[in-house]
C-alpha cells in the first residue's frame, strides 16, 4: 500500500514534436518572452537611475540591493506582483510595481516573504494597489506559515490618491489587520526600519516579532513637517522618533544599527534563529531530482496559437522529478489528469486539462474535444481534489480550460451539481494550492480550476496566458447575436445598419483581446506574477518547498497512510 507507483512520462522532445513545429513555436514564445524580460527591467529601475543615485547619496541601499544582499548567495528571488499597475499612469507619474517588491526569498536556508518599500519610487509612498499588493504577499507568507520580513522605507500614502488607497476593506488599514492575522497565526514576523516610517509606515513594523532601526530611521505618527504646521515645533522627523526615542525610550523598536548592511545581517541572524525547514523530513528519504526532460523545453513545446493542442503528459515530464509520475484515475474523465509527481523530492498533487479529441465515455465509439470540463472530469477533479486535502498533499493546477460543457446533455446530467461539488471541495481545501494558467484560462472552467477566485496561494501567468470569459470572436457573437443569422453572419439588409454592426463586432472583439493580455490581468492583480515557460519548474520546486517548510502550520500524512491508495484500488479494473 505505501508504494508510490510513478512510471515514467513524457518522450525526448525530438519524439515529442517534429524539429520545425518546435523551432517555429519556440520562436514565436521567445519573441513573447523578449518582452517580459524588457517590462521586468524597467519595473526593476523604479523611478530610474536619478532616484537610486539619490538613495546612494545617503549611504543608503535601494530596496531590491537590500533583498539581494538579503538572500542567501546563489539562490533565485521570486518575485510576485512585479506588473501591479502595468500601464497606469496617475497624471504624469507612473508606480512600477505599485512602489513596493514582494518577493519570495531564501535567507538562511529558510524561505521568507519578503516586503519591501521601493524608496526609488516616490519615497516607498503606498500608491492605489499597494496595500492590496503587501495584504497579498501577508497572505501568502500566512497560508505557507513561512516568515513575513518587512524591509520598511515608507514615507505614507501617495497623497494625491489617498481616496484610491486609503477608505476601502482592503485599502492601507487593512495591512495592520494582516500583521494581526499573521501574529495570531504564530507566523514569524521581522521588520528592518531603514529610513522614512511615516503614518501608516510607522504602524507596519510595530506589530512585528523583532524590529531594526538603522541610524537613518524614524517612525512617526505624523512627520517634522506636519508637526511644524500644526503645532509650530521646530523639530526633525528623527527627533520624533528615530532610534533614540523607539528604542531606547519607547520600546517600540528592539535594536538600533548602524546602517543598512548591519541591519539586513541583524535580520539574517534572526531568521536563522527560527526552525529550519521541514522539507528534508517530508522526502522520506528520497533525493531531489531534476526532470529527465529539460524543462527549458517547454518553450518549444507549447503553442501560442490557443487553437493548437499539446500533449499535457509532456509539460508534466518537464515539471515532476525524473519524470515519474502515479495517474490516478486515468480510465475515467479522459478530458483531465490527475496523478502524483514528485517535485524536490515532496510528493505535489497534478492537476491538468488536456486537450485534442477524447473518447466520449457517453456515447460509445465516440469522440469529443478536450480543453472542456465534462461530468466525468469534474467529477474526478472533486475526488482527487478531496483526497489531497484528506492527505495533505499540496496542490498544482495547469490550466487550459475553455470552460464547461454546454447544451442539453450537460444539464440533463446534472453539470451543475458536479461543479458545485468541485467548488465546495476547491473553496474549503487548507492545505497549499497553487495554480498556474498556461494558456486558456476561460470561463467558468477558470473557477473550476483553482482560479483566483478560489484563493491559490500563488497563480502564475505564462506569456501565453488568456484570461477572459469567452473569447473576443465568440463574445462579439453573442452580443450581436440578435442581428446574426445561424451561420453567424449578419442578417440586416440596410448598408448602413450592417457596417455599423460590422465595426461594433471589430471593436468589441478587439477590446476583449487586449482584456486577455496576461499583462491587463497582473496590472489588476487578477493573477499574481508572469513568467517564463522554462521557468515554471523552478517556480513549482519553490511551491513544494515553501509548502513543506513549516512544522505546525498543517497536517501532512505519511505516504502509507494515504486515503489515494484506497482510490486506486477501488477503482482498478478486476483481472
Amino acid at each position: 500500500m505505501a508504494h508510490i507507483p510513478l512510471t515514467p512520462l513524457g518522450s525526448p522532445v525530438d519524439q515529442a514534436l517534429d524539429p520545425k513545429t518546435f523551432a517555429r513555436q519556440a520562436a514565436s514564445v521567445a519573441e513573447r518572452e523578449l518582452t517580459l524580460a524588457e517590462r521586468r527591467k524597467k519595473v526593476s529601475e523604479g523611478w530610474g537611475t536619478k532616484y537610486a543615485d539619490r538613495v546612494h547619496a545617503k549611504n543608503k541601499l535601494t530596496s531590491r540591493e537590500r533583498i539581494a544582499r538579503l538572500a542567501d548567495e546563489g539562490t533565485e528571488v521570486f518575485e510576485v506582483g512585479t506588473f501591479v499597475n502595468h500601464g497606469v499612469s496617475f497624471g504624469k507619474l507612473a508606480s512600477p510595481a505599485a512602489g513596493v517588491v514582494t518577493a519570495f526569498v531564501k535567507v538562511s536556508k529558510r524561505w521568507t516573504m519578503v516586503i519591501a518599500n521601493d524608496n526609488t519610487v516616490a519615497s516607498g509612498s503606498w500608491w492605489p494597489q499597494t496595500p492590496e499588493k503587501i495584504e497579498r504577499a501577508q497572505e501568502m507568507a500566512k497560508r505557507l506559515g513561512i516568515p513575513a520580513v518587512y524591509l520598511v522605507d515608507c514615507s505614507g500614502l501617495f497623497l494625491p490618491e489617498q481616496a484610491r488607497s486609503f477608505p476601502g476593506r482592503t485599502g492601507a488599514g487593512h495591512i495592520f489587520k494582516k500583521n494581526a492575522e499573521l501574529s495570531a497565526a504564530g507566523v514569524p514576523q521581522i521588520a528592518g526600519v531603514f529610513g522614512d516610517c511615516i503614518a501608516g509606515g510607522g504602524y507596519m513594523p510595530i506589530i512585528s516579532d523583532r524590529v531594526f532601526m538603522t541610524e537613518q530611521a524614524y517612525m512617526v505618527i505624523a512627520g517634522a513637517a506636519l508637526i511644524k504646521g500644526a503645532k509650530s515645533q521646530k523639530l526633525s522627523s528623527l527627533d520624533i522618533g528615530g532610534p533614540e526615542v523607539h528604542v531606547h525610550q519607547s520600546g517600540c523598536a528592539d535594536v538600533r544599527v548602524p546602517d543598512d548592511e548591519t541591519a539586513l545581517q541583524a535580520i539574517r541572524e534572526e531568521v536563522a534563529k527560527l526552525p529550519s525547514s521541514g522539507a528534508e523530513y517530508h522526502r522520506h528519504g528520497m533525493e531531489a531530482s531534476a526532470p529527465f526532460h529539460d524543462a527549458a523545453e517547454l518553450t518549444g513545446l507549447l503553442p501560442a496559437d490557443h487553437r493548437v493542442t499539446y500533449k499535457i503528459e509532456e509539460v508534466l515530464a518537464r515539471l515532476v522529478d525524473r519524470s515519474m509520475f502515479w495517474e490516478v484515475l486515468p480510465d475515467r474523465g479522459q478530458e483531465i489528469i490527475v496523478g502524483i509527481g514528485r517535485v524536490n523530492g515532496l510528493y505535489m498533487g497534478f492537476a491538468a486539462n488536456r486537450g485534442g479529441l477524447i473518447d466520449d465515455a457517453e456515447v460509445r465509439g465516440a469522440q469529443k474535444p478536450g480543453g472542456i470540463l465534462y461530468r466525468e472530469g469534474i467529477a474526478k477533479l472533486t475526488t482527487f481534489r478531496r483526497s489531497c486535502e484528506d492527505d495533505g498533499i499540496p496542490m498544482v493546477w495547469l490550466q487550459d480550460v475553455s470552460g464547461f460543457d454546454i447544451g442539453v446533455e450537460a444539464e440533463r446530467v446534472g453539470l451543475l451539481g458536479y461543479g458545485s461539488s468541485l467548488i465546495y471541495a476547491n473553496s474549503t481545501a487548507k492545505t497549499p494550492t497553487f495554480t498556474v494558467l498556461l494558456r486558456k484560462a476561460s470561463g467558468a472552467g477558470y473557477y473550476a480550476m483553482a482560479g483566483m477566485p478560489y484563493e491559490p496561494v500563488v497563480q502564475l501567468s505564462t506569456t501565453l496566458t488568456r484570461l477572459a470569459v469567452m473569447e473576443g470572436r465568440t463574445l462579439a457573437i453573442a452580443a450581436f447575436n440578435t442581428k446574426l443569422d445561424d451561420e453567424f453572419e449578419i442578417s440586416v439588409e440596410d448598408p448602413e445598419e450592417a457596417a455599423a454592426i460590422e465595426a461594433g463586432m471589430k471593436a468589441t472583439e478587439e477590446r476583449i483581446e487586449a482584456d486577455m493580455d496576461p499583462y491587463s490581468a497582473a496590472s489588476q492583480m487578477d493573477t499574481d506574477e508572469i513568467v517564463r515557460l522554462d521557468e515554471l519548474r523552478a517556480w513549482i520546486e519553490l511551491f513544494a518547498e515553501t509548502s513543506y517548510q513549516s512544522n505546525t502550520t498543517r497536517r501532512t500524512k505519511n505516504p502509507r497512510i494515504w486515503s489515494l491508495h484506497d482510490l486506486a484500488a477501488l477503482t482498478e479494473p478486476h483481472r
